[in-house]
This record gives C-alpha cells, structure tokens and sequence, in this order.
C-alpha cells in the first residue's frame, strides 16, 4: 500500500522482488493441537521470501536459522519494519538464480504473473505460499496465520495475534469522529480501501477521501484541500521536512493551520504487526491535539 506515486512505485517494486509459484491453499482460521503437532513435524529449514511483505513475517515468526533468504528490502528502514531484526540473515537481490542456488523448501510471497523470474522457477516445484497484500486488520491476522502454520510456529502466529488485539483495545474512541487526510508528495491522497483509511477508522478518525467519495489513490490541489480544512493531516513521517518539490507541497503555508500526524512508511508499506504500532502512534498524537471542535 503507497500514496503518492513515487511511494506507490516503491511498494509495488518491494512486493514483486520476484514471482511467486502458484501457492497452497491456507486456511485462516486458528489451527487445532493435531495441525500444530503435524506442523512441526514438517517445518521447513530453508525458507525465501520473495516480497517485503513476506519478509516482516518470516523475521518476526520463523526462527532464524530456518531463514534461507530475504529480499534487498528487509534491512531497509526506510520499507522495513524489521530491518534492525534482518542483520545477518542471507539477503537477496531479486534475482530467481539465488533462489534456485537456495535450495528452498518453502517459497513465501506474493503471486506477480507477468515477472519473467516465473519462467525459472515455475519448473521447480517449490512448496510455496502465495501471501496476498493485506490491506486491512482481518487481512493481517489470516496473513499472520498462513505464515506462521506455513514456518511451523503456528502457536507464535496465535500468541503474536492476541497480543495485538489486547494492544488495539480502546483505541476506538481515540479520534472522536475528527477527519483527517492521509495528504503525500504532489498531492496524492489515501481513500477507501487501503491500510491507511483502516487505521483511520480503528483509531476513530473519517477518512476525508471517503467523506469526498474519493478513489483509494487520488490527487487533491493545496486549493481543494484548504478548503475541505481537515482536523488532521496525516503525513509519512519522512517527509515532515521538505526535501523536493514533492514535499514541499504538503508544507504550503495554505495548510499551516491544519495539525499534522506522522507515522513512518515502514509501518504502512506492508499489512503486517507494525499496524499496532501506527495505530496506536496515531492514537498517541490525536489525543494530545485534544478534542477541537469540528
């Protein structure tokens, strides 16, 4: 999930590393003490991941050593929520030869067909784990799910669940209806559908591009958004000093009055347990603006 279009290109190049085989099925419930014993009795010892989304869950649910191979974007912290964990784990470039040199005995990652690293790897037969983007809470805990049964830990995925649940109690209340824009660089804004619009609505807050019926991505001019005067503008917390002609649009004068709420791309550019920590971040800022009127 990006914004602006240079951020929507990174995560679109960070989630197709390479193809992906055609997965297993998975299923997304809780898994019964029998599938926990037969998993572990299957659990896999060379595991690649093939997109950054892949790459946050394995670190946090697989034990290190069963890690085979992550993609150049893990120990990136700019995309990489995990980045600090990913030091010292086999990284790859992208290309399907170190995953063939690998040896995997689990694929994990995001199907992307039209990626000619498919013609290669096709033939191979890995087992493999397609996991679909996730772009709002219940999509993160299947996706949670499938991986940890997929690495053998699915009393981690479980217990990592509950611990995020517990964590997102009583953050519903945090935004008291205010309406808030997640703005980006040149103007694009975040509407319905995507990671953003639902931290939005876990926190309490309206989404102004679902108030305006806007697209999940979409351009909003300095002139449309003055006028619309959200409670809060919600920006990539990278971009809270203005680098380029990009980001200096964000910081036009017409918006001074307007609060600012930040959060790093590395907690959005995945559904994955960073959601928790943005949401609760989020939460953290709207509450100490205070209630204004709106």
């Amino acid at each position: 999930m990006g914004f602006g279009k240079i951020h929507h290109r990174l995560r679109l190049a960070a989630c197709i590393a390479l193809a992906v085989l055609p997965g297993m099925a998975v299923e997304s419930a809780a898994t019964p003490p029998a599938q926990v014993a037969r998993s572990t009795a299957a659990r896999p010892h060379r595991i690649v991941s093939l997109n950054l989304c892949a790459d946050q869950l394995i670190v946090a649910l697989a034990d290190r050593d069963q890690i085979a191979g992550l993609t150049r974007y893990a120990t990136d912290p700019e995309m990489s929520d995990v980045a600090a964990a990913a030091r010292g784990l086999p990284v790859f470039g992208g290309a399907a030869e170190e995953v063939l040199a690998a040896d995997p005995d689990l694929v994990i990652g995001m199907p992307a067909r039209r990626n000619p690293a498919i013609a290669v790897l096709k033939g191979q037969h890995y087992r493999s784990l397609d996991l679909m983007s996730a772009h709002d809470y219940p999509g993160i805990l299947a996706s949670i799910r499938d991986v940890a049964r997929a690495v053998g830990h699915p009393e981690r995925g479980e217990a990592m669940i509950a611990r995020m649940n517990a964590q997102l109690a009583g953050l519903r209340s945090a935004g008291h209806g205010r309406v808030a824009a997640y703005y980006q660089r040149r103007g694009y804004l975040t509407g319905t559908g995507t990671l953003v619009d639902d931290l939005m609505t876990r926190i309490g807050l309206v989404n102004l591009a679902a108030k305006l019926g806007k697209p999940a991505l979409s351009q909003m001019s300095l002139e449309e958004m003055a006028a619309a005067h959200p409670d809060f503008i919600v920006m990539d917390s990278a971009t809270v000093k203005v680098a380029d002609q990009g980001t200096e649009m964000i910081h036009h004068p017409i918006l001074a009055d307007i609060p600012r709420l930040t959060i790093p791309q590395a907690w959005t550019v995945c559904g994955g347990p960073a959601y928790v920590k943005a949401a609760r971040t989020l939460a953290a800022q709207v509450q100490r603006q205070g209630i204004s009127a709106r």
